[in-house]
């Protein structure tokens, strides 16, 4: 799901949570709200009922207590400020220059990156992109190479090829 809309209410950011949340654990659906709770109490230990996700995600109650808040953030990974409704005329967009991009495609990828700590590659990929100095290009580059059928399959052949011993290579010279 693509949020486009700007200013969205509490219950579609926790729908939009419930999704994501979904995709990473790799259910290719979004969390059920009954999953979510069973969830929260397994890893956290602490609990929160089906009925009152329902009522937040309804817009019933539009606001939360410090605790669910702080809870649900736990859970979600997401910063508590975000679980509030975003204040009218909202724009999540708000960038006018190339190096706001860029820090926020870095945020963004470091955000993604603790998200992944359970592999090591993946996490240290993210990371690596975000340090560089031009995050954005180095993700259009990946998105080139993809294009080409076969293109990553022989990088990543080259790439974590060996590397040849001392003495077991020729150095060619130039005449």
């Amino acid at each position: 799901m693509i949020i486009t809309d700007c200013d969205m209410r509490l219950g579609e950011k926790l729908r939009y949570l419930r999704e994501v949340e979904g995709a990473l654990r790799g259910v290719d659906r979004e969390l059920s709200q009954q999953e979510v709770a069973r969830l929260i109490q397994k890893e956290l230990g602490k609990s929160i009922s089906q009925s009152y996700l329902s009522q937040i995600e309804s817009g019933a109650r539009p606001h939360l207590t410090n605790s669910t808040r702080m809870l649900l953030a736990r859970f979600f990974k997401v910063h508590p400020g975000y679980l509030v409704d975003d204040p009218e005329g909202f724009h999540n967009e708000l960038v006018s220059d190339a190096s706001a991009v860029e820090d926020k495609l870095d945020l963004w990828l470091i955000s993604g990156a603790e998200r992944f700590t359970r592999d090591p590659e993946l996490h240290a990929a993210l990371l690596a992109l975000a340090r560089h100095a031009d995050s954005r290009m180095c993700l259009i580059l990946a998105g080139e190479i993809l294009e080409n059928p076969g293109l990553a399959e022989r990088l990543m052949e080259v790439l974590r090829a060996p590397a040849p011993r001392d003495g077991n290579h020729k150095t060619r010279r130039r005449s």
